[in-house]
């Protein structure tokens, strides 16, 4: 007789957020693969990390544009990805802004060369065998992009162990499969949460524009313009849209934010993402 599935729920602090995960499967394989999902975000926060001056993306912005530095396979594949998206969206995506971050005191200046280098992710150049330079002395930074990829690492981990339904949620940046629906709320800046549906096999990812003391409690980040490296000076407003994966959504939080309203749902939606608000979210599933 096969051992009935239990469900475990643990939680870390990871990314700069607490990361909760919640699984379902064997016993003698849950808990072993939960731990291996934790793993993969560990990871995802040494190699992506802006405030570690050792990380792989420190090295980078300190070295990259006099000598192509190598990285590795998930690094280069957050490039990649960022690059494209930035494309794609008309430039709304962009992980370039990090010296404006560094001027502001959000991010640590680990003695980088300038920051005045003019902003644009044309300035990132991707070399045969993931060697990376930059054309001028920008500073990268992953924040809009890295903890959605490191969720999504963590729930492929779990498919590969043979987890049959698990939810992966760090600070907001979600993603959930298996045959039930988990329920889904969204967070506003005051931090109020709306019950808003369910979800299915896709990810829901969350971003605060504005600025306001208050509502840095509750999304610590913030979202710059690329075009003045400035943040809105309106009340704050939180973005929350949901993608297939959790890299898009997170990165897709963004390019909502940041485009003219005549055009946000339909550049999100072109970008394969969907707009979520309180008042009109229901259930989400990948499939329908």
């Amino acid at each position: 007789m096969k051992d009935e599935s239990i469900t475990v729920r643990r939680l870390r602090p990871l990314l700069g957020t607490w990361v909760e995960i919640q699984a379902t499967g064997r016993p003698a394989r849950v808990e072993r693969a939960v731990k291996s999902a934790f793993l993969h975000i560990a990871r995802v926060q040494q190699r992506m990390s802006f405030h570690a001056p050792g990380s792989v993306l420190s090295r980078i912005n300190l070295h990259a544009h006099h000598t192509p530095q190598p990285v590795d396979a998930w690094t280069w594949d957050v490039l990649r990805k960022a690059r494209a998206l930035w494309l794609a969206s008309e430039g709304h995506f962009d992980i370039t802004l990090g010296a404006r971050l560094v001027e502001r005191g959000v991010l640590p200046d680990h003695g980088f060369a300038t920051l005045e280098a003019a902003i644009g992710s044309d300035a990132l150049v991707m070399w045969p065998g993931r060697r990376v330079g930059l054309r001028r002395p920008v500073l990268l930074t992953l924040d809009g992009i890295a903890k959605g990829y490191a969720v999504d690492l963590a729930i492929q981990s779990l498919q590969r162990a043979g987890i049959e339904q698990a939810v992966v949620n760090a600070g907001g940046d979600l993603r959930a499969f298996g045959p039930h629906a988990v329920p889904l709320g969204i967070r506003l800046a005051s931090g109020a949460v709306y019950r808003s549906g369910s979800l299915r096999n896709a990810a829901v990812a969350s971003s605060m524009v504005g600025h306001a003391p208050s509502a840095q409690q509750n999304f610590p980040g913030c979202v710059l313009h690329p075009g003045d490296g400035n943040w809105d000076a309106a009340a704050p407003r939180v973005w929350t849209v949901q993608a297939e994966t959790c890299w898009r959504a997170d990165a897709l939080t963004k390019v909502a934010a940041l485009s003219a309203p005549a055009r946000r749902q339909a550049l999100v939606a072109r970008l394969d993402g969907r707009i979520l608000q309180p008042e009109t979210a229901s259930v989400q599933d990948a499939a329908a």
